[in-house]
């Protein structure tokens, strides 16, 4: 069993996940970075780059590659997570994708929306089942004291955009498990807590830089820029040190001010 917090974060191979887990290794977390996309010879880009850098810099990293929509490769992350540490003192539920085209709702078939919900949605929904049940046990054999989840939604949450409809529709979902569980695990001294980030520079929003560029300059955000990787990652730290332990069920957004009703 290690001595060290374990936290474990999806889809840490790029982006705002892997923000994340770079904060929580300085923050002295031992780190599992899991992503679908894993290649060990590849320490330049993705999931080993990640575990190079944390281990650069002193810290302890290990890659586990699954696909989350998997019930099989989610069970088998957490078996591994039990043998290796005997403890997750944080599940980071990150990983997310993106239509592979945006298509109106009025066109857009059911494919794309299976895809969606089963990545977005129904794998880290249960992915958390897993992760919950082992933390109340590992917690009443005293080998954790204050576990927490957290999930990482989006302003698309609640934020309507007809051209990728389904991606607003899983998040909107996964907003609502974090209110689930919370509800569910209070009794056991398990935060959950939802971070929702807005426009954020990454791999993802890559493709549409030219027109939320457009639209920041213009005034979109009450801070002019985008948000970075770093920004979400720094409220991750703080959910992980205990300091939100009070507002389970709660929706903390980092968007630059994008929630502001403004006239």
């Amino acid at each position: 069993m290690s001595d060290s917090p374990v936290a474990l974060v999806t889809g840490a191979g790029q982006g705002i996940g892997r923000g994340i887990a770079l904060r929580l290794a300085r923050e002295g977390h031992i780190v599992v970075i899991n992503d679908v996309v894993a290649d060990p010879a590849n320490t330049d880009h993705g999931a080993y780059e990640v575990k190079r850098t944390i281990e650069a810099a002193g810290g302890r990293a290990e890659v586990f590659k699954a696909d989350i929509a998997s019930a099989e490769q989610r069970l088998a992350m957490i078996e591994f997570i039990d043998l290796q540490f005997g403890r997750l003192d944080l599940l980071v539920n990150n990983a997310g994708v993106a239509p592979k085209q945006r298509v109106d709702i009025l066109q857009a078939g059911e494919e794309t929306f299976d895809r969606l919900i089963s990545i977005n949605l129904k794998g880290p929904y249960f992915l958390t089942q897993l992760a919950a049940n082992r933390m109340i046990a590992w917690k009443k054999a005293g080998r954790i004291t204050t576990p927490r989840i957290v999930f990482i939604t989006s302003i698309s949450a609640y934020t309507s955009s007809p051209a990728r409809g389904e991606y607003c529709v899983s998040k909107a979902g996964l907003s609502m498990a974090v209110r689930l569980y919370a509800d569910r695990l209070g009794e056991h001294g398990i935060p959950v807590i939802e971070i929702r980030p807005g426009i954020i520079q990454t791999p993802m929003t890559s493709v549409v830089k030219d027109k939320y560029d457009k639209l920041i300059a213009e005034g979109l955000l009450i801070n002019r820029r985008w948000g970075l990787p770093e920004d979400v990652a720094a409220v991750v730290a703080a959910v992980a040190r205990g300091d939100l332990d009070y507002s389970t069920g709660e929706s903390i957004e980092v968007s630059g001010g994008f929630n502001v009703r403004r006239l």
